[in-house]
């Protein structure tokens, strides 16, 4: 970056601010450029939200699903696995209650698949996942089998901006291998720095579909 600047250019603060931000900008990729994934035929899309816990999917679901129904205009059905914490399923039934939609929650993969084959005359269907530690494997190839039975068109994976680069990248290292295709970041207003946002973008990350703060 800077051997594209003359020592006078350099000089120049508003010039190298801008710089930076183009050499940035050019870093981080975004789900916007990429092409859509093609839905099955005669089913709604299907989107998973899956990632660690305490990131806020259950937080992020509850805003997709408003923006697909209130702003989009489209029918939504929400599903839930996170049936280890009765708190989250409470939580989301109350956000499905105020935006009325259907709320499914479901123990088993095979529960799952007949809860999203149940919806899939509508135009989205969210399924809200529970937490996972990126250190325990054996309850991560537990979420790939959920996430098989779904069979959906885009798994978010769903990290926060407070978490450090080396945290960031060993979630990016075993939550990718189960399908995710796009990452959601989350807690922006309660991150120090951003640069979250080039560490998911390097190989071994996906492209950013939405960015939400902790409200």
């Amino acid at each position: 970056l800077c051997m594209s600047l003359t020592g006078q250019q350099l000089a120049d603060r508003k010039l190298l601010h801008a710089e930076v931000r183009k050499f940035l900008a050019g870093r981080i990729r975004t789900s916007a450029g990429e092409p859509p994934r093609p839905r099955k035929l005669g089913r709604a899309q299907v989107i998973s939200l899956i990632g660690p816990t305490g990131v806020g999917k259950t937080t992020t679901i509850a805003k997709l699903a408003a923006n697909y129904k209130l702003r989009e205009g489209k029918t939504v059905g929400l599903i839930t696995i996170d049936t280890y914490r009765i708190a989250a399923v409470d939580q989301l039934r109350t956000y499905a209650d105020i935006i009325e939609v259907p709320l499914k929650a479901v123990l088993t993969a095979g529960e799952l698949h007949q809860a999203v084959e149940s919806m899939r005359d509508l135009d989205v269907i969210l399924i809200d996942t529970a937490g996972r530690s990126q250190n325990n494997r054996l309850r991560l190839s537990q979420l790939k089998s959920f996430i098989a039975a779904a069979e959906p068109d885009e798994v978010h994976l769903v990290v926060s901006a407070t978490a450090n680069q080396a945290c960031t990248r060993t979630v990016l290292e075993r939550f990718m291998p189960l399908g995710a295709n796009r990452i959601i970041v989350t807690k922006l207003d309660e991150a120090g720095s951003f640069g979250v946002f080039l560490t998911v973008s390097q190989p071994g990350g996906g492209p950013i579909s939405y960015v939400t703060t902790g409200q």
